[in-house]
């Protein structure tokens, strides 16, 4: 499991006249990751500066960061450590940065951009995604019916239904930790006449 941003968002905020403006997204990819940045930066052209940093992947290996001319490691390092901190993936920041005339210096700097994408994740929400294993349950027709309200009812997710000439398949979807009691479940709820076989895996987004 993991956690991401609930979806795109922007945040603003003003530091001795420079404005600091943080934008997320949800990405899946470096490409997308490459295109949310390029239209960032086409969109702010008359900003100095839109620094970038993103995390991807479950495993969080995925990782690039930015300072598009600000002193180095004063902006994209800072901005990646707090996605990093958080334990937020498959997300982008761009922060881009309107100079006010004042300089903060170095230290100014990493605190600006850090609170920046800080303050946007606090701003947007997190969500939590948990791997969940995809199983199909083949039954008849005439079971079909009373099986997927005792599914429901025993709070398994049904994810699909497919309605086919000998039968019934129900997609089911069941945290990893749990396949195992659900075999015995389904054994005891239809009298040992389904079984579940494996047929793939997705996550499930929990609101943290």
């Amino acid at each position: 499991m993991y956690l991401t941003i609930r979806r795109s968002f922007t945040h603003e905020l003003e530091i001795k006249k420079s404005r600091f403006i943080c934008h997320l997204s949800r990405v899946a990819d470096e490409e997308q990751a490459q295109a949310f940045i390029a239209g960032i930066r086409k969109q702010y052209w008359d900003a100095r500066h839109n620094c970038t940093a993103f995390v991807i992947g479950d495993d969080q290996r995925r990782e690039r960061s930015s300072d598009d001319g600000e002193p180095s490691g004063t902006a994209g390092v800072p901005m990646l450590e707090v996605l990093r901190r958080r334990g937020v993936t498959d997300t982008v920041a761009v922060v881009t940065r309107y100079f006010g005339g004042i300089k903060l210096g170095a230290g100014g700097l990493v605190r600006a951009y850090g609170s920046a994408v800080s303050e946007a994740l606090d701003g947007v929400g997190l969500l939590e995604r948990r791997p969940v294993s995809l199983l199909a349950v083949a039954v008849d027709h005439t079971r079909a019916g009373r099986l997927e309200n005792d599914l429901r009812a025993a709070g398994f997710a049904v994810n699909a239904l497919a309605y086919e000439p000998d039968g019934v398949r129900i997609e089911v979807g069941v945290p990893e930790p749990e396949v195992t009691g659900f075999r015995t479940w389904l054994a005891e709820a239809t009298g040992g006449a389904a079984q579940a076989v494996a047929a793939g895996r997705t996550f499930v987004e929990v609101p943290v």
